[in-house]
């Protein structure tokens, strides 16, 4: 836990040393607005890589969600985040179901559904934005408060709620089981397959909200939204202390890591830093953070 406290201080000290903008109230409101949608979904993830599994669809999920809520925002105004969440539980209950029952690797399942799920979202909009024109849905949405933006507002709570469950919730208690031994947590009773689905349905669910936070940001949807979130996703959680190969992990961790991938991004968007660099530094990132936290006991053969 000492590690990403660090290197959060560490980008702290040099960004604010590069620009005297970077450590301003206003600044700081960018980077929560910006880590809003990363921290909703990456604390969905954490439930999934502690269980040892993964998901690389919720990028799409947040695509097709949001195109759900901007379809939907005419007509429902702040609750498009009905359809919204439906479509991401359903999105998550298909992966689930895959998973568990069909007793496919998550890798490749939600790999298959990543692009299903795009696909979807480009038949539709044929590559043209889906815009959002119902003000009190944007008010509700995407306005701030004494500042503070309402989608920010929306991630805290959520992780807060899932910080909870994590912890004292007995669904928490099995997708640690499952993920420290799913031989000996099936031999203890818990019943594997429906907590696998439990999760990546309640991770379908907050990608839902995500894909309505991010619609609302940027007033419609887009056939490109949410391309490379898993990436950031997957950085987030794992930065924060969850290794990939599961049994360990925690909220306010993956909390950490979303605040080291926005700051990291903010502040080389900041300092003019060229977007193709950018991703080879969170590449870097996510490598390096695979590195130090995976559990080479756990895994038999290095391939």
């Amino acid at each position: 836990m000492f590690f990403p406290i660090l290197v959060l201080l560490v980008l702290c000290v040099v960004f604010s040393i590069k620009s005297p903008r970077f450590l301003t109230f206003n600044n700081g409101m960018i980077v929560a607005q910006q880590a809003a949608v990363l921290m909703v979904v990456s604390t969905g993830m954490t439930f999934v890589i502690i269980a040892g599994s993964i998901d690389l669809s919720v990028g799409s999920i947040v695509a097709l969600s949001a195109l759900t809520t901007a379809a939907a925002s005419d007509r429902m105004g702040q609750w498009a985040i009905l359809p919204a969440a439906l479509v991401g539980i359903l999105c998550g209950l298909f992966t689930g179901v895959i998973v568990a029952k069909g007793k496919v690797p998550s890798f490749i399942v939600t790999l298959g559904a990543m692009v299903v799920f795009r696909g979807i979202v480009l038949y539709y909009t044929r590559g043209a934005p889906v815009s959002i024109n119902n003000e009190f849905f944007l008010d509700i949405y995407a306005s701030r408060t004494y500042g503070i933006p309402h989608s920010a507002m929306i991630a805290v709570l959520i992780a807060a709620a899932a910080a909870i469950v994590l912890g004292l919730a007995v669904f928490g208690r099995e997708v640690r089981a499952i993920g420290g031994g799913e031989k000996v947590a099936r031999l203890t009773g818990i019943n594997i397959d429906r907590t696998k689905i439990t999760m990546f349905a309640v991770l379908g669910l907050l990608s839902g909200i995500a894909g309505l936070l991010q619609a609302a940001r940027n007033f419609a949807a887009t056939s490109q939204l949410g391309e490379g979130l898993e990436m950031d996703v997957i950085a987030s959680v794992v930065v924060g202390g969850t290794p990939l190969t599961g049994g360990i992990g925690s909220i306010h961790g993956t909390i950490l890591g979303v605040l080291i991938i926005t700051i990291l991004s903010n502040g080389m968007n900041m300092n003019g830093v060229d977007p193709y660099i950018q991703n080879i530094v969170k590449g870097i990132v996510l490598i390096a953070a695979v590195f130090i936290t995976i559990d080479r006991k756990k895994i038999g053969i290095i391939k």
